[in-house]
Formats: C-alpha cells, structure tokens, sequence
C-alpha cells in the first residue's frame, strides 16, 4: 500500500476546481422557502409557561411583526421615490440585459445575473463597433477582474443614446 509523505492540503475552492463558480454571479433563490432572517427573530418559549402566558407572547410577537411590516412599507415607498429621482440605465435584448441604477451594475444572461456594487467597480468601460450592433459594457473591480456584457440593438442609430444614457448614470452614481 502506498501512502502520501507531503501535508494533506486542499485545494482552494475557485474556478479551477468548481467550474460552476464566478465572482459576482449569485445563485437564484427558491421562491418557496422562507428567510434565514426570520427564523433566527423568533424567540423560544419558555418551558415552564402555560398556555395562556403562550398565546399572549405569540400575540405579541404577531404585532410586532405587522409594525416592522408597516415599517418596511414606508421605507421601501421612500427606497421608491429615491429610485425614480435617479437616473436608471437599462437595454436588453432577447437574452441578456444590461441596468445601471443607484445600487450598482446588473448584467443578466440567460437566467444567470452578476450584480456589481459601485463601491467595488473600479472603471466602467463602454465599447460600440464600428460596424454592427452590439453594445458592450465591461465593469472592471479592483481586484483586477472584469466582467462584460453585451446587448444588441434593434437600430445602430440607438447605441449613440445608450451610450449617453449610461454615461448620465455613470456621472450621477460613480465616483472616480
């Protein structure tokens, strides 16, 4: 039988040994499971209540709730009205789109989605052909990847704007 002499080291997880895994791209979410977050607010019950001291304490807990629901709703009406005053960049075409907003850079492909916070974007690069139709924005991170995106248009004579567009997006939300 043989045996290894060298230190039993394992590989790092990256792309050379999970070819599935790209910084940035996060996996969907199953629709129907709830929240990590909401499990971990609710409280054990005592053990030695009773069953009336249990049914005031989850009536409680249920008023809370709708008051933290209530919170919410005001803030994501204000997280709305935010959103509408800014400006918002987004093309798309039959499989892949491109958005820039206040929260960053979306490229979506397929049904893959790569999200990129402005604090992490390092340069943004925007890339019409001389000839045809595909609009390219690659987002370069300080940590010396990048990541592009390309969209076609239904008219050359749109890329002008989208470029402009972005540009407007880019004054407002990236600072150099």
């Amino acid at each position: 039988m043989e045996q290894r002499i060298d230190p039993n080291t394992q590989p790092a997880y990256a792309a050379g040994t999970d070819p599935a895994y790209i910084p940035g791209l996060t996996a969907p979410r199953p629709a129907g499971t709830p929240d990590a977050d909401q499990g971990k607010t609710e409280e054990p019950a005592p053990e030695d209540a009773t069953p009336d001291d249990l049914a005031a304490v989850e009536a409680a807990a249920s008023g809370a709730q709708e008051a933290l629901d209530a919170a919410d709703g005001e803030k994501g009406g204000e997280e709305d009205e935010k959103a509408a005053d800014g400006p918002v960049f987004e093309v798309s075409d039959r499989r892949g789109s491109i958005t820039a907003d206040r929260d960053g850079i979306r490229f979506t492909l397929d049904d893959q989605e790569a999200d990129f916070r402005w604090d992490e974007i390092g340069a943004v690069e925007v890339k019409s052909p001389r000839f045809g139709r595909r609009f390219t924005v690659t987002v370069h991170m300080s940590t010396n990847r990048w990541f592009n995106a390309e969209v076609e248009a239904a008219a050359r004579s749109s890329l002008k704007e989208w470029a402009e567009e972005l540009d407007a997006v880019l004054d407002a939300y990236f600072e150099e």
